[in-house]
């Protein structure tokens, strides 16, 4: 078994509470309030923008130009969900602009930005793969029975180049890191903070713990 595979799989029980999420339900079944999902797109947006920077942090520090075009792709991948996002907020008339990150967003943005200021290539993808892989797996498993004015970011999420961005990055961790108990600190705190962030979405970004 690949790093990216076990690293994975030792956290598919922070995956498979973040499939039973009512506000990931809420997504797949259309039943989410249409001001939960505006707020949700607004603080992903600010934290897309973190996500892109630390994919140029991940060039930045690149070792050799296999790892540096990785993360170019990786970084166009992540620009193109922000151009969605952009186009969420012109419909639903969000303003992007105005966002005040909540503390959910702040603390898995500043964790992404301050493991991948390290310079550490291997911690940077370990902490930047739970997005990728969760979305993927979200976007998969909700696939065949979504439906509602949330299909669109199901099917995004569920597309196989979504899928193939997941695989670069996983491919690169398993090619540049090693087994270390920091990168599977990085990994596990990223995947709670994914959860974390579902679960402040469904409160309305209060700061209580998620569920």
């Amino acid at each position: 078994m690949t790093l990216s595979a076990e690293l994975w799989a030792d956290s598919v029980d922070l995956a498979r509470a973040a499939e039973a999420h009512p506000f990931v339900t809420g997504i797949a079944d259309g039943s989410l309030p249409r001001e939960r999902f505006a707020d949700y797109i607004a603080q992903d947006a600010f934290f897309l923008e973190a996500f892109a920077r630390g994919y140029a942090l991940g060039i930045t520090h690149s070792p050799d130009r296999t790892t540096l075009e990785a993360f170019a792709d990786l970084l166009a991948g992540v620009l193109a969900e922000l151009r969605l996002h952009d186009d969420y907020a012109a419909r639903w008339g969000i303003d992007l602009a105005g966002v005040e990150p909540a503390s959910a967003t702040l603390a898995y943005t500043e964790f992404l930005l301050a493991t991948a200021a390290r310079g550490d290539v291997a911690l940077t993808c370990a902490a930047l793969i739970p997005c990728m892989r969760l979305y993927a797996h979200l976007g998969a498993a909700l696939a065949p029975h979504a439906s509602g004015p949330y299909r669109e970011w199901v099917d995004t999420y569920a597309a196989p180049e979504f899928e193939e961005l997941a695989v670069t990055l996983e491919a690169l961790l398993d090619r540049i890191a090693s087994d270390t108990p920091a990168v599977r600190r990085a990994y596990r705190r990223a995947m709670q903070l994914e959860l974390d962030f579902f679960g402040a979405a469904a409160r309305g970004w209060g700061n209580v713990a998620a569920e």
